[in-house]
C-alpha cells in the first residue's frame, strides 16, 4: 500500500467495466483454483464533487443490494482509492447484475473486482498506482479468500494463494485453458451463503484424503491446460463437497449422478450451483442437461479468456 498519501487527479468522465462470473475450487482446489466464465456484471461510475453516493442497481439480486456507501462495489472503490492515496468526495454508480447471487458463481468477487477496477479507471495514472497484482491482494482483503478474486481479475483459469505470514495477502497466476474445454452450469432456485457453507467444514480431515486432494489438484492444473480427457479423475474431491452435502442435497445428488456417468461435475464454489467442465458435442450436452431438468436451470457458458475489462 502507498505509504505516502498521493494527491490524485480524478477523471471527470464516467468509467465502465465488466467482470466475469467465476467458479472456485473446481473440485479439489479448495480456495486456490478458479475459472472465469463468460457471464458478466457491468458497472459504470463517476466521481462527484458533492459528498453523496448516488447508487442505482438493476438485475440479479437488486432488491437486496445496498444503494448507499455500504454497497459492495462502492466499498471496493473506496478501498482502491485509499490504496492509491486519496478518496473522492462522492461517487455515482450504476450497477447491472446478471451473475446469480448466493449460488457459488462469484457475485461478490465480481462486485469487489469491479469496484477496484472502476477506482483505477477514474484516476489519472491509475494503472501504475493499482496493478492487477495489487487488485488481487486488495480484493482478497475484502473477500477473505483469493480464488474467485484472482479469476475475476486475470480471466481464464487461475491458481491463487495467500501468504502464511499475512492471511489476507492474496496472489494469483493465470494458466492457459485448453480451447476444447467448455463449461455447463446448473443453477438451482435455492441460495446458499458462503459463510454457512464454510461452517459445515471440519477442522481436520484424514491424511489419506488430503493426499488424494493434493494429487487431484495437481493433476487438474495439467488437465485444464492440455489433457481434458483427465478431467473426471482430476476433479475428484474429498476435502469439502461431501461435508457440505446436507446444505445442498439436490446439488450433490446431481454431481454424484453425472460423475457416475463419466461426466466431470463438481459443486461451483460454495454451491449450490453445479459446474460441468467438458469436451462434449451438442447432442451429448443436451443429454447431460436433461439429467438436471426440473430442479436446475442449465446454462452453457464459454470460458472467459479475459478478466475484468
Amino acid at each position: 500500500m502507498s505509504s505516502a498519501k498521493n494527491r490524485l487527479t480524478f477523471k471527470a468522465t464516467m468509467a465502465q467495466v465488466s467482470v466475469p462470473a467465476t467458479s472456485a475450487n473446481l473440485g479439489p482446489g479448495f480456495d486456490s483454483l478458479g475459472l472465469a466464465l463468460e457471464l458478466r456484471d457491468r458497472y459504470a461510475a463517476q466521481v462527484l464533487d458533492d459528498a453523496t453516493f448516488d447508487v442505482d442497481v438493476t438485475g440479479e439480486g437488486s432488491a437486496d443490494i445496498k444503494t448507499d456507501k455500504n454497497n459492495l462495489v462502492i466499498k471496493a472503490m473506496l478501498h482502491g482509492f485509499e490504496h492509491m492515496g486519496q478518496k473522492p468526495k462522492g461517487i455515482a454508480l450504476r450497477q447491472l447484475n446478471v451473475i446469480p447471487h448466493g449460488r457459488g458463481l462469484g457475485s461478490s468477487a465480481a462486485a469487489i473486482v469491479g469496484g477496484l477496477a472502476l477506482a483505477r479507471s477514474l484516476v489519472l495514472g491509475g494503472e501504475q498506482l493499482l496493478t492487477d497484482e495489487e487488485m488481487i491482494s486488495l480484493g482478497t482483503e475484502l473477500e477473505g479468500h483469493p480464488d474467485n478474486i484472482a479469476a475475476a481479475v486475470l480471466g481464464g483459469a487461475t491458481i491463487a494463494w495467500v501468504d502464511r505470514t499475512s492471511e489476507n495477502s492474496g496472489h494469483g497466476v493465470a494458466i492457459k485453458v485448453d480451447p476444447k474445454i467448455k463449461a455447463l452450469i446448473f443453477v438451482p432456485e435455492a441460495h446458499l451463503a458462503t459463510s454457512k457453507a464454510r461452517k459445515l467444514l471440519p477442522e481436520t480431515i484424514p491424511h489419506q484424503d488430503a493426499v488424494l486432494n493434493a494429487s487431484r489438484a495437481a493433476l487438474l492444473v495439467h488437465a485444464i491446460q492440455s489433457r481434458p480427457d483427465l478431467l473426471l479423475e482430476a476433479t475428484e474431491d474429498l476435502l469439502h463437497q461431501n461435508y457440505r452435502a446436507e446444505a445442498m442435497p439436490k446439488s450433490m445428488a446431481l454431481v454424484t449422478k453425472l460423475r457416475a456417468a463419466g461426466v466431470p461435475a463438481m459443486i461451483s464454489g460454495a454451491g449450490p450451483s453445479v459446474l460441468v467442465l467438458h469436451t462434449l458435442d451438442d447432442l451429448e450436452v443436451e443429454a447431460v442437461i436433461k439429467v438436471g431438468a426440473g430442479a436446475f436451470a442449465a446454462q452453457k457458458l464459454a470460458i472467459s479468456t479475459h478478466g475484468v475489462e
